[in-house]
């Protein structure tokens, strides 16, 4: 019997809702079976994305960057990159997931997600089981002399204290490779493209009932 997970991403609005949201239905293997990327109706290009007022300009989260960040989503429309979905047809594309598939349910920072999409009534308490990616991989991953190593030799460290980071996009870089380009914070690129082998190599050496326990 196949065991798949379910990742996803979301990127949002200043009123908490989601405004770009991604999925990808991986096996254990890491074999992409399904993939789904969409902006959200009524959200994305009605509300603001998400800034914050107090960063500086050239900061990921400042204005300047949300008004950027914008206008690639919309040339990521018009290019046939993205569409824009309903809540509804994101919940019947989610229910069919899990009836052909049964899968477990992950995200990096899984309780950010869960909150994002209940505020925007997409349902993802359809799924049985679930746990948070980053909470396993800080375990995991984190803990590791290798890793520290790594985060200390390419400078990936917290601004505060200069712990090692353990961002998605450093434990991504950790184990692709440092040259990785940074993650461009879109829903389905950042969990097909960072998250998901963040998931293959935890799987690699961990059964479904030791990652489920290690994100919890």
């Amino acid at each position: 019997m196949k065991h798949y997970y379910l990742i996803v991403d979301t990127e949002t609005t200043k009123r908490g809702t989601v405004a770009d949201f991604g999925a990808v239905l991986i096996t254990r293997q890491g074999e992409i079976v399904e993939r789904f990327g969409a902006m959200v109706l009524n959200h994305f290009g009605s509300l603001s994305l998400f800034s914050d007022p107090t960063a500086p300009d050239s900061a990921l989260w400042s204005e300047q960057s949300a008004k950027r960040r914008e206008k690639n989503y919309y040339s990521m429309l018009d290019s046939g990159e993205r569409s824009i979905s309903s809540v509804g047809l994101i919940n019947q594309w989610l229910a069919g997931i899990n009836s052909r598939y049964t899968p477990v349910l992950t995200a990096y920072n899984l309780a950010f997600d869960l909150g994002k999409c209940r505020n925007t009534r997409i349902d993802l308490g359809v799924f049985a089981q679930s746990f948070c990616l980053m909470k396993a991989a800080k375990r995991e991953i984190g803990t590791l002399a290798d890793y520290h190593d790594f985060c200390n030799a390419n400078g990936f460290l917290t601004a505060k204290r200069r712990d090692p980071s353990m961002t998605a996009d450093t434990m991504a870089k950790f184990i692709l490779g440092a040259d990785l380009e940074d993650e461009p914070h879109t829903a389905l690129e950042d969990a097909q493209f960072y998250e998901a082998p963040i998931l293959h190599y935890l799987l690699a050496d961990m059964t479904r009932k030791q990652i489920l326990e290690a994100g919890k």
